[in-house]
């Protein structure tokens, strides 16, 4: 049991995410309550290292090796980022958590998804997000606002992944959302900016607040 609260931000490319984080820990900023930010692959130097493979090998990583991958940078994540923070009472906020892995690897992938829980209990060392916010959006509408982006010539492999395999991606997502309810809150990320900031602040009060208590 830890005394801080996890928040995660999930969705496919395009959705927004990096906008919505840094206007929530402005809020948390601005409301004294103290957060540590950090990111899956990545986070502790290890992970960073996974991250460089993961996102820019010019190799074909198949879907068991690249979820193998991310399972070792999310176990190293978790011990020494993300239990250290919550142990110290902070509001830990990850820019993706293993929900990534059952829509990437699994559902798009085709990994059996019983051995990805089986993987990712065991990597997370009972580490579950209080709070799940997923932002989404179709390929179509993510691709639209990407290709205004000047980096989109810079497509990580993932990103270059193509339709198909995103529709699957955002279907996975939803099934999650689906089957955890209380965890995985869905936001329509076509909204505007400020619409969903203010939308992922109340759903975070509400929750925080209770456990708070």
């Amino acid at each position: 049991m830890h005394k801080g609260f996890l928040i995660t931000f999930e969705g496919g490319e395009g959705c927004g995410k990096s906008s919505q984080i840094k206007l929530f820990t402005k809020f948390l900023e601005e409301n004294k309550i103290d957060y540590v930010l950090s990111r899956e692959p990545g986070g502790a130097e290890f992970g960073e290292m996974i991250r460089k493979i993961l996102l820019f090998s010019k190799n074909n990583i198949d879907a068991k090796t690249e979820f193998l991958l991310f399972s070792s940078s999310r176990a190293d994540h978790i011990k020494n980022i993300v239990k250290p923070a919550l142990r110290e009472g902070k509001v830990v906020v990850l820019d993706r958590f293993y929900d990534s892995s059952f829509a990437y690897q699994g559902y798009a992938g085709s990994l059996d998804l019983k051995d990805i829980k089986l993987i990712t209990d065991f990597a997370i060392d009972g580490c579950v997000p209080d709070l799940t916010i997923l932002l989404d959006i179709s390929y179509e509408d993510g691709f639209a606002r990407k290709s205004q982006d000047e980096n989109l010539k810079n497509l990580d492999r993932i990103e270059r992944k193509g339709k198909e395999y995103h529709d699957k991606v955002r279907k996975g997502y939803l099934e999650l959302a689906k089957n955890e309810p209380e965890r995985i809150k869905v936001i329509d990320a076509t909204k505007s900016r400020e619409e969903i900031s203010n939308e992922i602040k109340n759903i975070f009060l509400e929750k925080y607040n209770k456990i708070k208590k």
